[in-house]
């Protein structure tokens, strides 16, 4: 039977969501915890998508195909009981055969947060400004996002990708109080490392280094070298799937 898992994650302790050689991920990490409640056989999850080292994820689905699981609660909290303390698993259900968490997602939306004040309880899950930024003009930079659009510029180079149109439909820095803010920014898909890259251009903007319309000649380039460094991880969030 195929099983959609809605889990949670701090990504500051693992190699981000993918399995891979002699580096600890989230896949993993649940992965082991599925082989030992179905007598050690190996068990494979798919993912709705891979996070990078550091990242987070509010709100991530994967599938996987076990045998019937008689009482879904009741296993989802033994799962919970094996589990670290920055995994969480919140529902487990079936779903029909055709469907995947990464093909049959609508819709993702991660936001990226960022504080100005030295704050020891957003250590690793928040990017501590240096300067100040105007918010007023990222947005209106982050307007020129919307829309299908070829975003080579802000994508990690030399991926596996065939193409790199996306379609973006909500981009928008959100002050939330004096000292905070966050970037959500929804979308179809996300090439590697778009969002990271996007946030760092934006700031440019904020910082007054470029102008809000010149996101338009960036992305008209089709290259990584006219946009900004990528922003660190450990503020970005996968927020939301949508199916």
């Amino acid at each position: 039977m195929l099983y959609f898992i809605e889990l949670s994650y701090r990504g500051t302790h693992f190699f981000g969501w993918q399995r891979q050689p002699e580096q600890i991920s989230v896949q993993e990490v649940i992965e082991d915890c599925l082989s030992k409640t179905n007598g050690n056989r190996p068990i494979t999850i798919y993912g709705c998508g891979r996070t990078d080292t550091g990242v987070h994820a509010k709100h991530f689905v994967a599938h996987v195909e076990m045998q019937e699981i008689k009482n879904l609660d009741k296993y989802v909290y033994k799962l919970n009981r094996m589990l670290p303390a920055d995994i969480s698993i919140h529902r487990l259900y079936e779903v029909e055969p055709n469907q995947h968490a990464r093909f049959s997602a609508k819709s993702r939306t991660y936001r990226y947060y960022v504080h100005s004040i030295k704050d020891p309880f957003k250590e690793d899950l928040s990017w501590k400004l240096k300067k100040e930024l105007n918010f007023a003009a990222m947005n209106e930079a982050a307007k020129h996002l919307i829309g299908t659009k070829d975003f080579t510029s802000l994508s990690k180079l030399h991926t596996s990708a065939k193409t790199n149109i996306c379609t973006i439909t909500k981009a928008e820095w959100i002050p939330f109080s004096e000292t905070e803010a966050y970037f959500e920014i929804s979308a179809d898909r996300f090439l590697r490392n778009m969002v990271r890259a996007t946030v760092g251009t934006l700031m440019e903007v904020g910082l007054d280094r470029i102008k809000p319309d010149e996101i338009l000649g960036i992305l008209a380039k089709k290259d990584r070298q006219e946009a900004s460094t990528s922003v660190p991880a450990h503020g970005l969030y996968l927020w939301e799937i949508e199916y």
